[in-house]
């Protein structure tokens, strides 16, 4: 009788890499994805410097109905933040939080949104202007749009800093195929440095480490996005 078959001590570890490369990317392409903040169009809720970690899984579509009912899977909700392929340029991502669902009409007057004729509640929405007499909201539409009814498919978003945010009151409605995911937490913050790139040298590095720990936003580690 031949001896059980056995793996070799490198096979094993180079299998084990292997599986693990898999793994590491079946879950960066179809659960999770770090992003990082670019802008302000979401502040103060999400800052320039934050990294998120946007679930990709929680929003994708579903092929019948037992899969849906076993897989944790969503539909896209209002005041969900969600990461998505920019509509005029889809190899950008951007991130803006859902207002307008399929059906509804939206319209904002000033700084009040109304959804289908009725007031939104918006506690994360951010204003740096005061509000606009009647002469200034027909020529803005920061502050005077619609109505308009966001079609089948489609959703209406908006920055959280709303006077600083390019979204589907300049470009339109997103297409529900565009959406890549939902953000879920901040993994990582970090103060960005104006000035970083003025001078360089070996003489700098303890002041680099320095910033490097004092620049980090200790309080928005691991913190949930709402």
């Amino acid at each position: 009788m031949s001896p059980p078959f056995r793996k070799s001590t490198a096979r094993e570890y180079f299998e084990s890499i292997v599986i693990a490369v898999i793994l590491a990317l079946f879950i960066r392409t179809f659960v999770v994805q770090a992003f990082k903040i670019p802008t302000g169009s979401m502040e103060p809720n999400l800052l320039i410097g934050d990294h998120l970690l946007v679930n990709k899984f929680v929003l994708a579509p579903t092929r019948s109905r037992a899969e849906g009912a076993i897989l944790p899977i969503d539909e896209v909700r209002r005041g969900d933040v969600v990461v998505f392929k920019y509509p005029e340029e889809p190899e950008r991502d951007f991130i803006k939080r859902v207002i307008g669902l399929p059906g509804e009409t939206v319209e904002l007057k000033g700084h009040e949104v109304l959804i289908n004729g009725k007031p939104l509640t918006e506690p994360y929405a951010h204003y740096t202007q005061p509000v606009p007499d009647e002469d200034e909201l027909s020529l803005d539409v920061r502050s005077k749009y619609g109505p308009v009814t966001v079609p089948a498919a489609h959703y209406f978003v908006m920055g959280d800093n709303r006077d600083n945010s390019q979204d589907s009151r300049y470009w339109g409605f997103l297409p529900g195929s565009y959406v890549k995911g939902k953000a879920l937490m901040i993994y990582y913050s970090y103060e960005p440095d104006e000035d970083s790139g003025a001078s360089s040298g070996l003489s700098r590095l303890p002041s680099l480490v320095a910033q490097f720990f004092t620049r980090i936003r200790w309080n928005r580690l691991l913190h949930q996005i709402h």
